[in-house]
């Protein structure tokens, strides 16, 4: 049978602080950096232009 009493445990020893838990980062993080955003806009711009000459110009 199983023991349902509560039992006072002592408390951990906070000898030393762990350090804070880095969170995973997500798609949103990575899209918010300036260099990945400029090199984005760069393909597209040149994707843009690229299907515009062929539509408009060809």
């Amino acid at each position: 049978m199983l023991d349902t009493t509560k039992q006072s445990d002592p408390a951990p020893p906070q000898d030393k602080p762990r350090p804070p838990r880095d969170e995973p980062r997500g798609c949103l993080f990575a899209l918010s950096q300036p260099p990945l955003m400029i090199f984005l806009a760069v393909i597209g711009c040149l994707l843009l232009m690229a299907s515009l000459h062929d539509l408009l110009l060809l």
